[in-house]
């Protein structure tokens, strides 16, 4: 007999990676099941996917619905300026591929921002074929909100750095909106180094007062944040299980802060 839970399961889509993860309250020692799912080379990402729905022991209890969090680069348009007929063409002007597919969009109410981002057809078919209900964002959104909330702690300007898919995300917020947001292609701390001093360059910062802030899966970010604070005084390295008080997410080995923040944050 075959289990239906009632909440959502979640899915993490990345260009190489996939994983389910759920969340269990009813399980007080162990709420959190992580299961990554190793992707096949040579078929597209919707086929793995769809192999990946059919193999994963989490799909085996019979999910209806889900939340898609997906790694795609995003358009942020500021919240007054949204039309929802444009935003496809929005969205191709800033990135002009010929293979888009289907945009979709966020409302990030806090930020006064509409986050717009694409996934292919084929992706979109294999997600609604298999759900009910399912909720799709980019794995920014979480990370977003919650280090916007953080960053009003102090009244000093930050910048936010996040590491993950071998990818750079750096943003900065003044009050309730985005000051700043870009995404850079990271794989080597050298990289990321460049990137970082030159956003901060941009936005003026002040060298001994300011402050950045790094987070995610990166074995180097102990020493990158030793680099940059040749230049900046205040660099700090975000520590997941501290900054959410031990949750449960936090203490699995190599999962995501964006799926973290999801989970522990629930949005």
């Amino acid at each position: 007999m075959i289990n239906q839970r009632k909440g959502r399961i979640i899915i993490r889509i990345g260009q190489s990676h996939l994983s389910f993860s759920a969340l269990d309250p009813m399980q007080a020692d162990d709420p959190v099941t992580y299961e990554p799912y190793v992707m096949k080379s040579g078929i597209s990402l919707s086929a793995n996917l769809r192999e990946a729905l059919s193999e994963a022991d989490l799909m085996q209890m019979d999910y209806k619905k889900a939340v898609a969090l997906i790694d795609t680069p995003v358009l942020l348009i500021p919240i007054e300026q949204f039309e929802e007929d444009n935003v496809e063409t929005m969205y191709l002007h800033a990135y002009p591929r010929k293979e888009m597919g289907m945009v979709l969009f966020n409302v990030l109410s806090d930020l006064n921002a509409v986050a717009a981002f694409a996934i292919s057809k084929d992706l979109n078919t294999v997600l609604r074929d298999n759900f009910i209900d399912i909720q799709m964002m980019p794995v920014m959104s979480p990370v977003w909100r919650h280090l916007h909330q953080r960053s009003f702690t102090g009244n000093r300007n930050k910048v936010y750095g996040y590491f993950h898919d071998r990818k750079l995300d750096i943003f900065s917020f003044h009050q309730n909106r985005f000051k700043f947001s870009n995404q850079f292609e990271a794989s080597r701390p050298q990289d990321a180094l460049y990137f970082l001093l030159y956003v901060w360059k941009q936005l003026m910062l002040d060298n001994e007062t300011d402050e950045m802030h790094l987070v995610g899966l990166s074995g180097e970010m102990t020493e990158l944040a030793g680099e940059l604070r040749k230049y900046i005084q205040k660099v700090y390295v975000i520590n997941p299980s501290a900054e959410f008080n031990r949750a449960p997410a936090t203490k699995i080995k190599d999962m995501p802060f964006d799926l973290m923040t999801l989970i522990t944050k629930g949005r």
